[in-house]
């Protein structure tokens, strides 16, 4: 974590299961950051110095960042800083947990298509394909489908599924799975079975890799 405040900056982050090295929130402090899966930088009372930090990982150390704010900051913050994502320093241990697997998840390499039974995931591509044959799925349809065939034969209850896909901070209700589901299965034609329902538990990829 890079900081410049002595205090703790995310307190709920000391109550996870994670190895935590606090460092000041300046250039020099890169190299020794170099080694990190993850840097947090704290931009809740400088945000103006977090804001160049964050831009100076992303280029530098390929490494995601996750930054702490206050409240007011949100207002501020901007994608092209180059964060994975965003915590307010006042969150509880769940999120600060959800925010770190999440930031990790999106940050990891997209290089290997999913494949199954025909259907092809192209992940660094964000393109789906039967047989060779496109699929026009949404932004959303297309993550459900990348999430679960990544964990085939795993069941993901509703709430799962929205934490991962939809994210921690979606606040729609666990309707808005079933909806994507039945469109997913519609474009998915003679692949629909692809994606089953364990009653009253929620959904799983059943088509086995090749």
């Amino acid at each position: 974590m890079l900081t410049r405040r002595s205090g703790d900056v995310l307190p709920s982050l000391d109550l996870l299961d994670h190895r935590v090295v606090r460092l000041p929130a300046e250039t020099g402090s890169l190299p020794q950051a170099g080694e990190a899966e993850l840097v947090v930088i704290d931009g809740v009372v400088e945000l103006a110095t977090a804001k160049t930090l964050c831009r100076i990982v992303e280029q530098t150390l390929k490494t995601p960042v996750l930054l702490v704010l206050g409240e007011g900051g949100l207002a501020a913050v901007q994608l092209d800083w180059g964060i994975a994502d965003v915590v307010l320093d006042a969150a509880g241990p769940a999120e600060v947990d959800a925010r770190i697997r999440l930031s990790l998840a999106r940050s990891a390499p997209r290089d290997q298509p999913i494949v199954a039974a025909g259907l092809r995931i192209d992940e660094a591509n964000y393109q789906a394909s039967i047989n060779g044959k496109p699929l026009d799925l949404t932004y959303k349809e297309f993550e459900l489908l990348r999430f679960l065939a990544s964990h085939p034969v795993r069941v993901f209850t509703r709430e799962q599924l929205l934490s991962e896909v939809w994210g921690y901070d979606y606040f729609g209700g666990t309707r808005t799975v079933d909806v994507h589901v039945r469109r997913l299965r519609a474009k998915l034609g003679d692949l629909e079975s692809a994606i089953g329902t364990v009653r009253n538990v929620g959904y799983r990829f059943e088509v086995a890799h090749d």
